[in-house]
């Protein structure tokens, strides 16, 4: 499974992510524009010594990410969606998708996908979002979970 970053912003977040990725065994996927430069020592330091192991690719926009590696599924992840996580529909050879820190996903995301949003459910009535890395390791070891739960033992 695919964790697509859209135009990430915090450098900590993608290295933390990067991190959870290596340690998933998936792939991590940067749209462009990014907040920082991929070297910064912020995105080294989360990542530690498992940046080098991961699998990481860059593109400079989504839908040349979608003609590129043809994911079977997508599941986009907002605080906006009407359905929750553990409703929606994953596969193995898709993907999750997360929006930036700062705003989300693209505006138009949501009617172009409208029937793919899922939110991570916050019963607590004074938060808006959490972090994207913590979003992030929810969202994909819930589809761990899923697809693979002989290993988690």
């Amino acid at each position: 499974m695919d964790i697509v970053l859209l135009h990430p912003e915090i450098p900590h977040n993608t290295g933390a992510i990067g991190r959870l990725c290596v340690g998933l065994g998936w792939p991590l996927v940067l749209i462009r524009p990014l907040g920082f430069a991929l070297d910064e020592r912020h995105v080294r330091r989360a990542g530690l010594d498992y940046w080098p192991h991961l699998d990481l690719s860059l593109y400079d926009a989504f839908d040349d990410y979608l003609a590129d590696r043809r994911p079977d599924a997508l599941t986009f992840l907002s605080t906006k969606a009407a359905r929750s996580l553990y409703d929606a529909p994953l596969t193995p050879r898709g993907a999750l998708v997360f929006g930036c820190e700062s705003s989300g996903l693209p505006p138009d995301y949501y009617a172009r996908y409208a029937d793919r949003l899922a939110r991570i459910p916050m019963p607590g009535p004074h938060a808006r979002s959490i972090n994207l890395a913590n979003a992030v390791a929810i969202a994909a070891y819930e589809a761990y979970r899923r697809f693979a739960p002989g290993l988690l033992q």
